[in-house]
């Protein structure tokens, strides 16, 4: 995408304000396994830390792994790559948030999908007010 783009749009990557802000008041902490770049704001007297994150592709807050949201929200200091356990046998690997995509859960009934489901079977009953 080219500088016109950047000017105008927010979804796929910093925009020109962050990129700026970033080289000028940022210091890189770390990179996730998906590429995001994490930051924070360069020490300064009487200021409070500020940190985020610039995306490795589109921004969706649900690619930010859950060590680096606690570390973006403040519920520990240390960069979370000196603080991470062994991964646990049973942790999935990230997936991402498929709504409004092609790919994404339709139960049955869901218009996409004919918006047909199945009769109501006997242990339903309707409420009626006169009974």
């Amino acid at each position: 995408m080219g500088i016109f783009g950047k000017l105008f749009t927010w979804w796929d990557g910093a925009t020109i304000g962050t990129m700026l802000y970033t080289a000028r008041e940022g210091e890189h902490v770390g990179t996730d396994a998906q590429g995001n770049k994490y930051y924070r704001s360069k020490p300064k007297e009487g200021e409070k830390e500020r940190r985020w994150v610039i995306y490795n592709g589109n921004n969706d807050a649900s690619r930010v792994p859950s060590e680096w949201h606690g570390w973006l929200h403040g519920a520990f200091d240390d960069v979370p790559e000196s603080r991470l356990p062994p991964a646990k046998i049973w942790e999935a690997d990230y997936t991402p948030n498929a709504t409004g995509t092609v790919s994404a859960y339709r139960p049955q009934g869901a218009l996409e999908r004919g918006g047909k489901r199945a009769k109501a079977t006997g242990d339903y009953e309707s409420w009626s007010p006169e009974s």
